[in-house]
């Protein structure tokens, strides 16, 4: 019966997905919408640039150029970079100024990160360079935008980003590709040479001019992809999260009493209105809260775990959606160093500093393992025959001779204690570099690998929480679970046995963890619940 899964669960896959049938997004002057970014990442949907970013390009490119000619030294045209900006640079060597940037700042280390990060960290910046405040010129950009569609995705190592000046080492590889060095993951997931991925995909390197350096690195790309990807996931956890509570409820004979619209009225948090509702709505019509919800039901209050559940869903819920303001003005942002003003002026700035997104990157991971925390607490409560109301210990189905879950809530606290400490603020720290010209750094990048690794945290716990709940409530026959939980009851059952004797349970985890990933449990309750 077990169909385990490993879909989504490997964050290093190599593997793209197939090109999306969809019209190609168009990049602009304009920021991209979320769900457009996550089309090209995610889903392999082609990126075209518009009518409006190839003329934008060419008036800045212009700038460029004619600066590129004066006599007076000009930061990232005729300069060296960072410490060295001091350094004037003559014509004759500012093409391999721009090569040596390039593969001087690729200087990362470790194991790749995933595909669909360096796809955003790419896109990204296509998008930045389409704003026009770059001075790219537009056939770099289009070249940039052609790796994209070939499926050419750059092997960028986990190391060497500080999130100040954005993130140098992990784009620098990325260019590093487009002018046919280094190696990268062709359309199959195969790593090859770059240039021969370039080739076979008719792309020809280029040959970068004056800024086009700076201009491809000096970003918050992938800090804010990892944001954009990991709000899309954990939004969809957390309604996961409330039905996975909803479930426990139940089978722990709690009350839905504590969900009524009217009590979370007097608290008006948003998130926790929201929960509240989710939970609400997952309960109603419940066969088993209806046979306890009598006067002769002697207990007075639920434990915090049950109670307080959309406190703390809700808080992460806030969270997330500050989190998705701040990732929505970074779309709109263009982020680079210097940066031609409309009024064709070149300006050095500081907006490349990832300090708005690697805040929020922590915050997240903190609302990730409270959420992850509380789902381990219920299900604890769920084994504990000292607390479960009648359900036998562990969930044994031979008490004394069977483990039942006994282990799977280790697991879960096993995820818990990591979780705890990747909530730990990256932002917080800072480690000068550059000879001290760079003398404060967001760590962002750190923020948001911590983060990808929390998800992934919670999507189990949560798995774990299901799977036990489920097998609870069949514990709870002949009482019969609501419509909502019971689908999702139901649902678990199609890739995992009822209750009987002990079994390999780690595939089963899996299992759960794949109907997770493919969207399963939320496409199941979607249609059941209001609104």
């Amino acid at each position: 019966m077990v169909q385990a899964s490993n879909e989504g669960v490997n964050l290093t896959s190599a593997v793209l997905p197939t090109p999306s049938a969809l019209e190609p997004v168009e990049i602009g002057v304009g920021p991209m919408t979320p769900a457009e970014f996550l089309d090209v990442t995610r889903g392999r949907r082609a990126v075209v640039i518009a009518a409006d970013a190839l003329a934008e390009m060419t008036i800045t490119r212009n700038v460029i150029d004619a600066l590129a000619g004066d006599t007076v030294p000009h930061y990232g045209i005729s300069t060296g970079f960072g410490a060295l900006a001091t350094k004037h640079i003559s014509v004759d060597r500012r093409a391999a100024l721009q090569t040596s940037l390039i593969r001087s700042h690729a200087a990362g280390s470790g194991p790749a990160v995933e595909i669909e990060v360096v796809r955003g960290l790419m896109l990204l910046r296509l998008s930045t360079l389409c704003t026009g405040r770059t001075g790219i010129r537009p056939a770099t950009a289009q070249a940039y935008a052609g790796m994209l569609n070939a499926g050419i995705t750059p092997v960028v190592p986990e190391y060497g980003s500080l999130g100040c000046s954005g993130d140098l080492a992990p784009l620098a590889a990325a260019a590093l590709a487009l002018i046919g060095e280094g190696t990268v993951n062709d359309a199959s997931g195969a790593e090859v040479a770059a240039l021969a991925a370039l080739t076979a995909a008719g792309l020809t390197p280029v040959v970068l001019a004056e800024k086009e350096g700076l201009a491809l690195i000096n970003g918050t790309d992938g800090m804010l992809g990892m944001l954009l990807m990991a709000l899309a996931d954990i939004n969809e956890l957390l309604d996961v999260a409330d039905i996975s509570a909803a479930m426990s409820v139940e089978a722990l004979l709690g009350t839905d009493r504590v969900f009524a619209s009217a009590l979370h009225a007097l608290r008006p948090q948003l998130g926790q209105g929201i929960s509240a509702a989710r939970m609400a709505a997952a309960l109603a019509g419940s066969p088993i809260v209806a046979s306890h919800a009598g006067p002769e039901d002697t207990r007075v209050q639920d434990a915090y775990s049950l109670r307080c559940t959309p406190a703390v869903h809700g808080t992460a819920r806030d969270t997330a959606a500050h989190a998705a303001l701040i990732a929505d003005r970074e779309l709109a942002s263009a982020i680079d160093n210097p940066v031609v003003l409309p009024d064709g002026s070149v300006q050095s700035n500081g907006n490349f500093h990832g300090a708005p997104l690697a805040a929020v990157l922590d915050f997240l991971a903190i609302s990730v393992a409270d959420v992850a925390n509380i789902a381990e607490r219920r299900t604890d409560r769920m084994l504990d025959a000292n607390r479960s109301h009648g359900l036998p210990p562990f969930l044994a189905y031979e008490v004394g001779v069977d483990s039942g879950h006994m282990i799977a809530q280790y697991t879960q606290a096993g995820i818990v204690a990591e979780l705890k400490r990747l909530a730990v603020p990256a932002s917080v720290d800072s480690i000068p570099s550059s000879a001290m010209q760079e003398d404060h750094v967001s760590l962002g990048w750190h923020a948001g690998r911590k983060l990808r690794r929390a998800v992934d945290g919670l999507r189990r716990v949560l798995a774990v929480e299901i799977l036990t709940a489920a097998r609870a409530l069949d514990f709870r026959a002949p009482l019969a679970p609501g419509p909502v939980t019971g689908a999702v009851h139901d649902l678990v059952r199609t890739v995992v046995d009822g209750p009987g004797p002990d079994r390999h349970l780690g595939p089963e985890i899996d299992a759960v963890v794949g109907l997770l990933d493919s969207h399963a449990v939320t496409s199941t309750v979607q249609p059941l619940l209001p609104g």
